[in-house]
C-alpha cells in the first residue's frame, strides 16, 4: 500500500501566463506558493478476489473490470499510461473541495503518478513529475489548464516559476527574510465561496481570448517580478495586497466569466472592512478568494464576510511525497494475474 500527499496551492501573480498558448510564444512567470492543504491518495494492488479488477473511491465510487470503463479522467489515463499488470485499488481524501481554484486537479495527478511508480518500486523528481502531469493534462486528457498547478504539487515551496518560450520551466524559491514571510502569512486569509465551478470550461474561453489579452497578460506577468521584488525589500508589506488589488481587476478583464454579482459583493465587503486587496483563485467563477488584510482588520473582515467558511493555512515547503509506503513482500502473495 502506498498513501501519497500533494499540497494544494494560492497562485498570487501571473496566473494565465503559465497556458502553453501564452508562454510559447511570450514566455510565462508566475508567483505562489504550496499551502499546507492537501490531496491523499491510497494507492494499492487490488486481491484478484472479487467481480472487478479496480477499485476507484472519490466523490463516487467505480467498481470496474477493465481500465477502459473507468469515468475518472485522471485514473483512466494514468492507468492506461501505466500499464500495470495487476488490479489496483485508487482511494481519494481531500482538504479541499474539487473545482474551487487550488489546483486540486493536478494534485491529484501529480500525487496518483507518484503513487503508481512507487508502486512499481520507483521514484521520480520532481521535474519529471511535472513534465508528466502536464504531459497527462494537457495531452492525453486535453484540459484546458496552464502548467503552474503541476509545478507547485510536485515542487511545492514559496516560488517564482518561468515557463521558458521552448518549453522549459525553471523553478525559483522565493528568498524573503523569515520575519517578513512569517507576517505576509499571518496577512492572508482564504474564503470559500461555496461555489463550485469546472474551471476547465472558464480557462477554454480565456484560451480562445488569448491573442486579444497578450497586452494584459503582459502586465500580469510584470507584477510577478515587482511584487517578488517588494517582498525582498523593506518597503511596507501592505504594497503586496495593492499588488493583488491591480492583479485582480487584470484578472477580470480576460473573460466575462471571471467574476460574479456574489463574487463582486464578496471581494468589495471585504475592501470595505479592511482588506487591502485579493484575487477568485484559479480560473475563476467560484472556489476560493484569497485576501490581504492586516492583522487588526481581520477581526472585520471575518464579521463581513461571516455567511463564508473561513480556511486558515500555512505556507508549505515540501511538493508530493510517499507518507507511507508498505510493499508487498516477497514470500507473500503478489496479486498480478
Amino acid at each position: 500500500m502506498i498513501i501519497t500527499r500533494t499540497p494544494h496551492r494560492i497562485s498570487f501573480f501571473g496566473g494565465g501566463t503559465d497556458y502553453p498558448d501564452y508562454y510559447l510564444q511570450h514566455g510565462g512567470k508566475v508567483l505562489g506558493t504550496a499551502i499546507d492543504r492537501y490531496c491523499y491518495l491510497n494507492v494499492r494492488k487490488l486481491p484478484p478476489f472479487f467481480s472487478h479488477k479496480h477499485r476507484v473511491v472519490y466523490s463516487q465510487q467505480e467498481n470496474v473490470r477493465t481500465i477502459d470503463e473507468i469515468e475518472h479522467p485522471a485514473v483512466r489515463e494514468i492507468l492506461r499510461y501505466m500499464n500495470p499488470g495487476y488490479g489496483v485499488s485508487v482511494h481519494h481524501d481531500g482538504d479541499i473541495p474539487a473545482r474551487s481554484g487550488m489546483g486540486s486537479s493536478s494534485a491529484f495527478t501529480a500525487g496518483l503518478l507518484k503513487g503508481m511508480l512507487a508502486l512499481e518500486g520507483k521514484r521520480i523528481s520532481a521535474s519529471d513529475l511535472t513534465q508528466k502531469a502536464i504531459y497527462i493534462e494537457q495531452e492525453v486528457i486535453k484540459e484546458n489548464v496552464g502548467s503552474q498547478d503541476q509545478t507547485f504539487a510536485a515542487y511545492g515551496g514559496f516560488n517564482t516559476i518561468e515557463f521558458k518560450q521552448n518549453g522549459q520551466i525553471s523553478v525559483q524559491p522565493m528568498l524573503i527574510r523569515e520575519k517578513r514571510k512569517v507576517q505576509l502569512e499571518k496577512n492572508l486569509m482564504l474564503f470559500f465561496t461555496g461555489i463550485s465551478r469546472f474551471s476547465s470550461d472558464i480557462a477554454e474561453e480565456q484560451v480562445k481570448n488569448t491573442s486579444r489579452n497578450i497586452e494584459v497578460l503582459d502586465k500580469m506577468k510584470n507584477l510577478v517580478d515587482t511584487a517578488a521584488d517588494l517582498l525582498c525589500s523593506d518597503d511596507p508589506l501592505d504594497q503586496f495586497g495593492e499588488l493583488l488589488h491591480d492583479t485582480w481587476l487584470f484578472k477580470k478583464s480576460l473573460s466575462n466569466r471571471v467574476s460574479n454579482s456574489e463574487i463582486n459583493d464578496i471581494y468589495e465587503k471585504a475592501r470595505k472592512a479592511g482588506a487591502v486587496g485579493g484575487k477568485i483563485l484559479g480560473a475563476g467563477g467560484g472556489g476560493f478568494v484569497l485576501f490581504y488584510v492586516p492583522e487588526d482588520k481581520q477581526p472585520a473582515v471575518k464579521r463581513a464576510l461571516n455567511k463564508y467558511l473561513h480556511v486558515p493555512f500555512c505556507f508549505e515547503y515540501e511538493g508530493s511525497k510517499v507518507i507511507v509506503y508498505q510493499p508487498i513482500h516477497e514470500g507473500k502473495v503478489d496479486f498480478i494475474n
